[in-house]
């Protein structure tokens, strides 16, 4: 009797078998990979996303300088869009805009001309009306690019090459701070003052086992483009030391009047929409959580900002202001979580750790431009 090849049981695939649990598990880790190192966290070395890095590297190309005339943001997204980063227009040019805002990025790496946007939250025109051209800032990230100093990779059709990092010269990463949400982490660093930070960076060359003590003498906290007030150092240094600290923020504010006073606030924490704030204000008001405001109004124009709180006769303004830091964004709470791509791995870094890195970059850029 012969063999019966057709039955299922004796049947052996010469393809192999995976689990679903196994191919799940394997391909949302190469999904998390790919949104962690390839979207929404920076390079420790030159502080960008790959989209703010490309948006750089097409302005080099068009020759798009500070120095040059300014150009169509449209031009400059298609050119994105088309040769390095196939995403949506909208996530390019809402990258471009940002990178033009002074009161969001401590240092604007754009120069944009026309409507950008505003701390009230009103959006910026349409890609076709505003033109950009590079900040004088972003021409020392790029400085020396032609020069072999950094690789360069191929773009996502091979048709084209991009760099895989700037030959920055600027601590852009601590300069401009960063923040995204990637697959199971997140990323929060604050900006700080460039010329504390270029000191930072000089005495951790000089000394190679520099405290957080001696760092914070040069570098005392963030420097945020908004201004406003820091309340307390307890979560600078941890921050600086863990690479997680919590910081509070306050807007800046004094009182006018001397019979019948009003609370005049010039300068909001960070990322805080005034428009909102207002009518925040204004809702507690109506909502008797807050009694003792005859009056609230927005006085800002070209020369500053300038939100005037009026209070009742006799009303105390520093009880007031209390309640306001309580039930309001005029006090906020900043995580800082400073997570960067280091070496092709996300990484918790410190303080000294993210000034290492920098330094250990420009390094291998000079070393590789001589």
């Amino acid at each position: 009797m012969s063999e019966n090849t057709d039955n299922p049981e004796s049947f052996e695939p010469n393809f192999p078998i995976v689990t679903i649990e196994d191919e799940m598990r394997d391909s949302y880790l190469e999904y998390a990979m790919s949104v962690i190192v390839g979207r929404a966290l920076p390079d420790v070395r030159d502080g960008l996303k790959p989209v703010h890095r490309r948006v750089l590297y097409a302005m080099e190309v068009l020759g798009n300088d500070y120095n040059k005339s300014y150009k169509k943001s449209a031009r400059i997204v298609g050119d994105v869009i088309g040769k390095y980063h196939p995403h949506g227009d909208t996530a390019v040019y809402d990258t471009i805009v940002r990178m033009a805002q002074p009161f969001s990025m401590r240092n604007i790496l754009i120069d944009g001309q026309g409507n950008f946007g505003s701390v009230d939250g009103d959006s910026a025109a349409a890609m076709r009306y505003t033109e950009i051209r590079m900040a004088k800032l972003s021409h020392e990230l790029l400085r020396d690019l032609d020069k072999d100093t950094v690789d360069f990779n191929e773009n996502y059709d091979g048709s084209e090459s991009e760099p895989s990092v700037l030959p920055t010269r600027v601590p852009n990463l601590l300069a401009n701070g960063s923040s995204g949400i990637a697959v199971g982490m997140a990323t929060n660093i604050p900006p700080h003052n460039l010329g504390e930070v270029i000191e930072a960076c000089l005495r951790t060359i000089d000394n190679e086992n520099i405290t957080v003590d001696e760092l914070l003498e040069v570098m005392p906290g963030p420097d945020f483009p908004t201004a406003g007030i820091i309340n307390g150092s307890a979560g600078i240094r941890q921050a600086y030391e863990t690479g997680k600290g919590k910081i509070y923020l306050r807007s800046v504010s004094h009182v006018e009047g001397e019979d019948k006073q009003s609370i005049v606030v010039t300068e909001l924490p960070y990322q805080v929409n005034k428009a909102k704030l207002i009518g925040k204000i204004a809702e507690l008001v109506k909502d008797k959580r807050i009694d003792g405001v005859t009056g609230l109004r927005d006085e800002s124009d070209k020369d500053g900002m300038r939100m005037v709180i009026e209070l009742r006769r006799g009303e105390v303004p520093e009880v007031m202001l209390n309640n306001l830091y309580k039930l309001t964004e005029m006090q906020t709470v900043f995580g800082i979580n400073m997570v960067a791509i280091d070496k092709g791995m996300p990484k918790l870094m410190t303080l000294k750790g993210i000034l290492e890195a920098f330094i250990a970059h420009r390094r291998d850029v000079v070393t590789r431009r001589s």
